[in-house]
């Protein structure tokens, strides 16, 4: 499993702005291998600035790539091209982490 993360920083009260862009539906939804998609949000309540934070579960390693060199995915970054970005947006960072483990909880006893 793969696991991208996507931590937006924006300016305090904007962070339905993001969410509203990452809540809709995309051809993303569409790719074989997508797990899921779920967005975050830390609004700070003591700082200037609040957090939004999408993680996109891979089956592999191979789906995140075959998403990352389709025609779809590459004609949406070149749309995108030459655009500012919104005054908002203060930050963006982007991980990727391979998933080496996974532990469930305990199930309660029935």
């Amino acid at each position: 499993m793969l696991i991208q993360t996507r931590t937006i920083v924006v300016q305090q009260g904007k962070s339905d702005l993001v969410l509203e862009r990452f809540s809709k539906e995309s051809p993303m939804d569409a790719m074989e291998g997508l797990i899921d998609k779920t967005i975050m949000v830390n609004r700070k309540k003591q700082e200037e600035t609040e957090e939004v934070m999408i993680m996109i579960r891979w089956r592999s390693v191979e789906d995140w790539k075959n998403w990352e060199k389709s025609d779809t995915h590459i004609q949406g970054h070149r749309s995108g091209s030459g655009k500012t970005k919104p005054e908002h947006i203060l930050s963006v960072t982007v991980n990727m982490y391979e998933v080496k483990g996974v532990r469930e909880g305990q199930k309660p006893a029935v």
